[in-house]
């Protein structure tokens, strides 16, 4: 991380200096606020975390509960938000104390006895390399925590107004504040007494039953797939050899999806309660632990479960439900949206994917920066159109495997044509639910992949899969995507071609001296007045050949930007390729040629251009709708 560079720092250099409204943030809820967020969980926590580096932005995240979440109900954190959580400075900090997961055991009916399970098959998570993170098992409640220590020690102070619950809202035609929000005190002395709120822009988060979709006149639409499973998280003694590894389990009695959990001794078992009776309006949901507990031995025959305590438990029933859009626009309606809505609220399938916190934080991220560039001039509202769009496609495309993963899960030992189909199945799709399919259609945000062919490993649409680079000024070795913070900046990155290695790329050192210097660049024609020169676009060089070979005084000054009070130069944004893992290679770029790879806010690959289409890269943001300075 980077600090010192407004002066010396003797504390804890994550606590960022309070600015804006971080200054006088008032205990109390304001009666006007730009963004009001409601609802604590997953989604509303990282847009909150986001929208926290924008101490000019008045956002509070209002919350029925009276307090922090104890424990909760999702768990599964998959690569992709690590990935996220990089971003937001804790990455390293929530996998040392989470379960790693490394690999997945496949239970299944003894040939020779079917009474009995056998292991029939083990999967490695990550086969492929997919990410340089890893798949985690950390209660939700802890995910909470972290992003609340990013909200609290940001420019904006901030923290959640918990207590206050949902009622209604009303969203005018005009005006600056033009979402009318009713809350409802839930404790204290005030409790049951209500207020209004102004706002510029309300997000529901607010769950399944969100009241934020009702009020905008969404529903979620979809079915049940009549199938009930128990879920508890335990502490117990059992002979089952893979206690701490994940399985998935199939028996004559049921099924079970079995998950260890952080701290070496809990776990988690989804276990098969069967299909659920026509008329049974919703009885099996009383299901008692000892039920579950006594299922859950039948189904790991020959061996025991000795349950010594149950820190949470719950039955639900599968369903598949999603919203035909996430905003209040009607479909046809030209008007930029005010009312969004994330995560469940829009969105609900079964837990056994390990899908629902994740998908739901994407949720977040994707919005997050789109409404701090709104709110801070740097970009149109017409912006904000782009977040449904973009969003719905996801989450039916999630829907979509997660029917086929539960029912699979659901399905008896003698419906499958091999006993290996379920871990093959596994294996196959790992990908997704590792949250690397998302793929954004071109758009305003995304380019076509006309020269896709200059770096293949970079798609256009997904997520910048980060590799090792060696950083020129101090010989460091890093990954290159790990200096990409939730900051709400683009990035650029540039490629040079094999020519930079000998006597210069003639194409790399125009394309700088353009970027830094003409009123076309985007670098010039948007950045604010009077800011850093890197203070909306981040701009990095990798250089084909090795860090000794790249003399620092040669690099393009755009490269070493000037940074806070001091016109401190920033070294921080020149590297080379590193030997062993050579990123040209990795990534499939082009060594004849170089390219720039541009990256949004959120770590998808907008576009892939030659060095020598400047005018191209002009057109993208320009059709980017943002601000010129001023």
């Amino acid at each position: 991380m980077q600090f010192h560079h407004h002066g010396y720092v003797s504390g804890d250099p994550r606590v960022s200096p309070a600015a804006g409204t971080g200054l006088d943030r008032p205990a109390e809820l304001p009666d006007e606020v730009d963004v009001l967020i409601v609802g604590a969980g997953p989604a509303g926590m990282i847009l909150a975390a986001q929208l926290s580096q924008f101490p000019e932005i008045t956002t509070r995240l209002v919350e029925r509960r009276p307090g922090r979440l104890a424990i909760g109900q999702a768990d599964g954190i998959q690569a992709r938000s690590v990935e996220t959580f990089q971003a937001f400075g804790f990455a390293g900090r929530i996998t040392d104390e989470a379960y790693r997961i490394t690999e997945m055991a496949f239970w299944g009916p003894d040939a020779a006895d079917p009474t009995r399970i056998v292991r029939t098959d083990r999967a490695v998570d990550d086969a492929t390399g997919v990410s340089e993170f890893p798949h985690l098992i950390v209660n939700q409640a802890r995910v909470l925590d972290y992003f609340a220590e990013v909200m609290a020690d940001s420019p904006s102070r901030m923290t959640p107004d918990f207590g206050l619950e949902f009622v209604g809202l009303e969203v005018a035609e005009e005006g600056e504040f033009p979402v009318s929000v009713t809350l409802r005190e839930t404790a204290g002395p005030r409790e049951g007494q209500e207020r209004r709120v102004r706002a510029k822009y309300v997000v529901g988060c607010d769950g399944a039953r969100s009241g934020v979709r009702e009020a905008i006149g969404r529903s979620l639409v979809g079915a049940s797939a009549a199938h009930a499973w128990a879920v508890m998280d335990t502490l117990a003694v059992t002979d089952f050899p893979d206690i701490r590894t994940k399985c998935a389990i199939q028996s004559q009695a049921g099924s079970i999806l079995h998950i260890p959990r952080e701290g070496g001794h809990l776990f988690r078992m989804y276990v098969d309660l069967g299909e659920v009776a026509p008329g049974d309006n919703g009885a099996v949901r009383q299901t008692s632990v000892e039920t579950a507990i006594a299922k859950a031995n039948e189904i790991l025959h020959p061996y025991t479960l000795d349950v010594k305590n149950v820190a949470w438990y719950s039955v639900y029933e599968v369903g598949h439900r999603l919203t035909d859009k996430f905003d209040e626009v009607p479909e046809g309606d030209d008007r930029c949206p005010r009312v969004f809505i994330t995560g469940d609220a829009c969105h609900t399938h079964s837990a056994k994917a390990g899908q629902g916190m994740n998908v739901s934080m994407q949720d977040g991220f994707n919005l997050g920066w789109k409404l701090a560039h709104v709110l801070t001039g740097r970009s149109s509202a017409e912006l904000l159109k782009t977040y449904s769009a973009e969003r719905q496609v996801i989450a039916k495309n999630l829907i979509d495997f997660d029917r086929e993963w539960s029912t699979l899960m659901a399905k008896k030992p003698e419906e499958f044509q091999s006993p290996h189909e379920l871990g093959e199945f596994y294996v196959r799709t790992a990908e997704f639910p590792a949250g690397f399919m998302t793929e954004y259609a071109p758009s305003m945000l995304v380019g076509e992949a006309t020269h896709q062919g200059l770096a293949t490993g970079f798609p256009i649409g997904k997520r910048f899969k980060s590799a090792p680079v060696v950083r020129v000024a101090d010989g460091n070795p890093v990954h290159l995507g790990h200096h990409h913070r939730a900051d709400g900046r683009w990035r650029l990155y540039a490629f040079p071609g094999a020519a930079a290695a000998a006597s210069g790329d003639r194409d790399f050192e125009e394309w700088a001296a353009w970027l830094e210097s003409s009123p076309e660049s985007p670098v010039r024609a948007y950045t604010p007045e009077g800011a850093d020169l890197d203070s909306l676009f981040d701009v990095k060089v990798v250089y084909p050949q090795a860090h000794t070979e790249v003399g620092i005084g040669a690099v393009p000054p755009v490269f070493l930007p000037r940074t806070g009070p001091f016109g401190l130069i920033d070294y921080e944004k020149v590297y080379a390729a590193a030997p062993d893992d050579d990123i040209f290679a990795l990534r499939g770029i082009d060594r004849g040629s170089g390219c720039v790879v541009v990256v949004r806010p959120d770590q998808y690959v907008a576009h892939v251009l030659p060095l020598t289409a400047t005018s191209e890269l002009a057109a993208f943001f320009a059709a980017n709708h943002l601000r010129h300075r001023g």
